[in-house]
C-alpha cells in the first residue's frame, strides 16, 4: 500500500525574488495557503502595474483548500489576494490590522468580505487535519506573526517577516518563549525569511528612530517638517506623532495609502494620539510652519506619490518653500535608488533641506539580521530547513548560517518557486514541480499580457513604429496609397526623402506582384514588411516595428 503519510511544502512565490510570497502546505487531502502577495514589475515589464503568483496549481486543487492564513499586512504578503479571490473561494485568517487592511483592498475591488476571519496571537485554528497557531513577532507593521502549523508528522514553523525587538513601539516583544516551546515539541521543517541575512549583527530597535526624530524636531523648531515613510509602517507614524505632540506640532497626512492605513489603524486602536493632533490638509494654512509636520507617502520615489508631486511642484495642496525640512525615513528598496536620488535632487533644487538615511539614523529595518536568524534557528531546532523570502544570494547565505547552527547540509533545501518538497517520517526530497511563475496585471487585465506583448512593447519603445496604409479593390487594383505614418521612428517632416524612398519600395512591390498576389493580403503584408525592413535598416541602422494595413473598397 502506498504511504500517503507525507507533508508537502510548495512555494509558489517568494523564492529567488523579494516579494510575491505564497507557500502551500499540503497533507493528504488538505491544503493550507500561507500568504498571497504581489511584487512590483521589473524595468523591462513595460506598462505592468503589479506582478502576482501563478495559482494554476491551487485552481486545479481548489476543493482541497482549507484556508489562506496570513502572517502580516504588507503588500508582498496580501497584495495578490483580490486577484486570486476571483478564481478561488477562500476562507482567510489573519490578525486585526492585517484583516483591516485586506478589507480596504477587497472593498476597492468590489469583492465580498464575508469570509475574512480575525484571529489574535496565540489563537489556534483547525483547518482539515492541520492546526495553525499565530505567534507574535516584531516587524515594521503591527500584528505581525509567525505561524506554527501542526501536522500529523510534526510542526512546520513559518517565520513570517520578523526581527527581535525588546523595546517595541507597541505590543509585546517577540514571543521567544512560545517559539522555544514549539521547538521543544519537535519541528519537522522551518521556512525562514532571508531578507536581511547579508547583514551581520542585530537589527536596531524601532525606538532608536524615535530618539532621532526628537533630536531633529528640536533642531528644526522654526521649519515646517515633511516626513516621507511607508504608509504601512504604523510604528514609524506613531513615533512621528509622539515627537509632534512633544514639540507642539499638528500632524497632516498626505497620500491616499497613508490616509487609508492610518484610519484603519486608528479604528483598530493601534495609535496613541491626542484628540486634536491630526489636522485636515485643507486647514493647514491656518498654522505657522513651526506648528506643522506633514507625513507623506513617496519614500521610494514612486512617480505618483505625494512626495514626488511635492518635489516637482505638482501637489494641489502642498507647495514647497525654502523653510521646509524633508526627512526620508526609509531605505531605498533595491532598484529604486535612482528614483529616490532624483526626488532628493529635485527637493534640494527647490531650496528645501533634505535629511536621509546616510545623514542620520531615521530608518531601521523590520527584518532580522544574522544573529537574530541564528537565535530563532537555535530555538526552533528544525529537522529540515527551507530558506525563503530572498534572492539566490540571500537563500544561500541563510543556508550557510543554518549549517553553522548544526543542521546537516542534506537537510537544507534551497528551492525554487514551483518545487514540491515531500517530507515523510524517514526523509525529505524534492519530487517534482507544479506550475508557477509570474502573472502580470495591467489595469483591469490579469494575465492577458505575456512575453509576446512585452516583447512588442519593448520593440516599440526602442525602435518606434511605421504604419503602411494601402487601399485595394476586390479585383486587386491599388486605388490609394501607399501612405506611411511614423511614430517614435523619425520626425516625418525632417525625413521626407527617407519616407518617399520607403513609399517607392512599397510601390515597387505593388507593381511587381500579380493581381492574384494582391488578393493574398497575408503574403502582401509579409513582402512589404521584409522589403521595407531591409531598406530601412540599410539606410538608418534602425529596426522599427512595421505594420502594414490593407483596406478594401
Amino acid at each position: 500500500m502506498k504511504n500517503t503519510n507525507k507533508v508537502k511544502i510548495i512555494p509558489l512565490g517568494g523564492l529567488h525574488e523579494i516579494g510575491k510570497n505564497l507557500t502551500v502546505i499540503e497533507y493528504r487531502e488538505d491544503i493550507i495557503i500561507i500568504d498571497c502577495g504581489m511584487t512590483f514589475p521589473e524595468d523591462e515589464m513595460l506598462g505592468i502595474d503589479v506582478v502576482i503568483p501563478d495559482v494554476t496549481y491551487l485552481e486545479n486543487n481548489k476543493n482541497r483548500i482549507r484556508g489562506l492564513v496570513l502572517t502580516h499586512g504588507h503588500e508582498d504578503h496580501i497584495g495578490a489576494i483580490p486577484y486570486v479571490m476571483r478564481k478561488l473561494d477562500l476562507d482567510i485568517y489573519g490578525t486585526g490590522l492585517t484583516i483591516g487592511l485586506l478589507e480596504n483592498k477587497l472593498k476597492e475591488h468590489r469583492l465580498s468580505r464575508d469570509k475574512l476571519h480575525v484571529v489574535n496571537a496565540g489563537d489556534v485554528v483547525k483547518l482539515g487535519k492541520m492546526e495553525v497557531e499565530w505567534i507574535s513577532v516584531n516587524h515594521s507593521i503591527p500584528d505581525s506573526c509567525a505561524l506554527a502549523i501542526k501536522t500529523p508528522l510534526g510542526y512546520i514553523y513559518h517565520s513570517g517577516d520578523f526581527k527581535v525587538d525588546f523595546t517595541p513601539i507597541s505590543g509585546e516583544p517577540i514571543n521567544l518563549t512560545r517559539i522555544a516551546e514549539i521547538g521543544k515539541k519537535g519541528v519537522l521543517a522551518m521556512i525562514g525569511e532571508s531578507t536581511n541575512v547579508l547583514r551581520p549583527g542585530y537589527t536596531m530597535s524601532e525606538s532608536k528612530v524615535g530618539e532621532t526624530f526628537n533630536r531633529l524636531f528640536q533642531s528644526l523648531q522654526d521649519n515646517r517638517i515633511i516626513i516621507a515613510t511607508f504608509a504601512s509602517n504604523v510604528h514609524r507614524v506613531q513615533q512621528i506623532i509622539n515627537s509632534a505632540e512633544k514639540y507642539g506640532r499638528k500632524v497632516v497626512l498626505s497620500g491616499r495609502s497613508m490616509v487609508n492605513v492610518t484610519e484603519t489603524a486608528r479604528r483598530l486602536g493601534q495609535f496613541r494620539v491626542k484628540k486634536d493632533t491630526f489636522v485636515d490638509i485643507k486647514d493647514m494654512d491656518k498654522y505657522d510652519d513651526s506648528e506643522l509636520v506633514l507625513i507623506t507617502t513617496g519614500s521610494q520615489g514612486e512617480p505618483m506619490s505625494a512626495l514626488t508631486r511635492i518635489a516637482y511642484g505638482e501637489h494641489r495642496k502642498i507647495q514647497l518653500t525654502p523653510n521646509d525640512a524633508v526627512i526620508l525615513s526609509a531605505t531605498p528598496i533595491p532598484g529604486n535608488e535612482n528614483a529616490v536620488t532624483k526626488v532628493i535632487n529635485r527637493l534640494l533644487e527647490r531650496g528645501a533641506k533634505v535629511i536621509y538615511e546616510t545623514l542620520s539614523e531615521i530608518h531601521v529595518s523590520g527584518h532580522a539580521c544574522q544573529e537574530e536568524l541564528k537565535l530563532i534557528l537555535s530555538l526552533v531546532k528544525p529537522k529540515y530547513f527551507i530558506p525563503a523570502h530572498g534572492e539566490v544570494r540571500h537563500l544561500m547565505e541563510h543556508a550557510k548560517i543554518a549549517t553553522q547552527m548544526g543542521i546537516p547540509e542534506e537537510n537544507i533545501f534551497i528551492m525554487e518557486n514551483g518545487n514540491c518538497l515531500e517530507i515523510s517520517q524517514k526523509e525529505a526530497k524534492v519530487v517534482g514541480d507544479v506550475p508557477s511563475g509570474n502573472i502580470l496585471v495591467d489595469g483591469l487585465g490579469v494575465g492577458d499580457v505575456g512575453n509576446i506583448v512585452l516583447r512588442d512593447r519593448r520593440h516599440l519603445s526602442e525602435d518606434g513604429l511605421i504604419i503602411v496604409v494601402i487601399t485595394i479593390t476586390k479585383e486587386g487594383k491599388v486605388v490609394s496609397g501607399p501612405d506611411i505614418i511614423s511614430r517614435g521612428f523619425v520626425y516625418v517632416r525632417e525625413s521626407e526623402d527617407l519616407i518617399e524612398d520607403a513609399k517607392n519600395v512599397v510601390r515597387k512591390i505593388l507593381k511587381e506582384d500579380s493581381r492574384e498576389n494582391l488578393k493574398d493580403w497575408n503574403g502582401l503584408k509579409s513582402d512589404i514588411r521584409d522589403n521595407l525592413r531591409s531598406y530601412i535598416f540599410k539606410n538608418t541602422k534602425r529596426n522599427p516595428m512595421i505594420l502594414p494595413i490593407i483596406m478594401e473598397v
